[in-house]
């Protein structure tokens, strides 16, 4: 089952930590969000990604152009710099295959997704955005999904709390929680499953919000799921995210893949 994941944003509201690269490049833990993102999958089975580009795309392409370089020994003869002799490097990721497609600079989710439709071989994929981390049990949402036979699935999560929060009882207040971890309500995680037959549903139009028309006709008709998660789940909008996701990364409290997984690790 292959992965679509939404690369192409300009993610603006993150410009102060890196103005250099598009978002899902931006690094946690010395390594690119894409690459955890990529990893979680990976784990769970999903190694056959397709990755909508847009903003800043040349910076991912050559990221995993030079993949190998980056992580490998190799020797060359300076006299004949093209000739470049890579050593045994067993890495986990040279199991992945990934797609990089171009979807336009200014694309909204929609028509990314279009525009990838011609890369999909299944009647089923998962799509997530490339700059959500979670601990989401990718195999069992997959396998819920199967289970209703709806269209589509989405997790469902907590959003972490970021402010104090009141419950009221008419005008009085009955609780008050000061920056609780977690909100009281249920937001989408990103982590979908979809049926083929959704694209049916999109047109190749730059200005289609996949979050507004197609899904919200999907809820409309009884044909989107909520698969509910309840672990961890952040996504990296702000200065504030960044600094979190790599503090946890930094003292091993990264929920979002096995710390013990290091950089480039050997496949056994």
């Amino acid at each position: 089952m292959q992965v679509v994941i939404l690369c192409g944003g300009q993610g603006t509201r993150i410009r102060d930590v890196a103005d250099d690269v598009p978002k899902p490049m931006i690094p946690i833990g010395g390594q690119p969000i894409l690459w955890h993102i990529l990893c979680g999958y990976a784990r769970a089975g999903f190694t056959d990604f397709i990755l909508c580009l847009g903003y800043k795309s040349w910076v991912i392409k050559r990221y995993f152009l030079d993949f190998h370089l980056a992580a490998a020994d190799f020797s060359l003869d300076l006299a004949q710099p093209g000739q470049v002799r890579l050593h045994a490097a067993n890495l986990q990721e040279a199991r992945w295959r990934v797609t990089l497609a171009e979807t336009g600079l200014d694309s909204m989710t929609g028509c990314r997704l279009k525009r990838i439709q011609k890369y999909l071989s299944g009647d089923t994929f998962l799509l997530t955005y490339g700059d959500g981390l979670a601990d989401v049990d990718l195999q069992a949402l997959v396998a819920f999904h199967r289970a209703h036979g709806k269209l589509g699935t989405v997790t469902a999560v907590q959003p972490p709390g970021r402010f104090g929060e009141i419950e009221l009882d008419g005008m009085q207040v009955a609780e008050f929680r000061e920056k609780p971890p977690q909100s009281q309500g249920r937001v989408s995680g990103g982590f979908f499953v979809l049926d083929r037959q959704v694209l049916d549903r999109l047109e190749d139009d730059p200005g289609l919000v996949f979050e507004q028309g197609p899904l919200r006709g999907l809820a409309r008709e009884g044909q989107l799921c909520a698969y509910v998660h309840d672990g961890f789940w952040h996504a990296m909008d702000s200065s504030r995210d960044y600094k979190y996701l790599n503090d946890l990364w930094t003292t091993g409290h990264a929920p979002w893949i096995a710390r013990e997984t290091p950089r480039l690790r050997a496949v056994a």
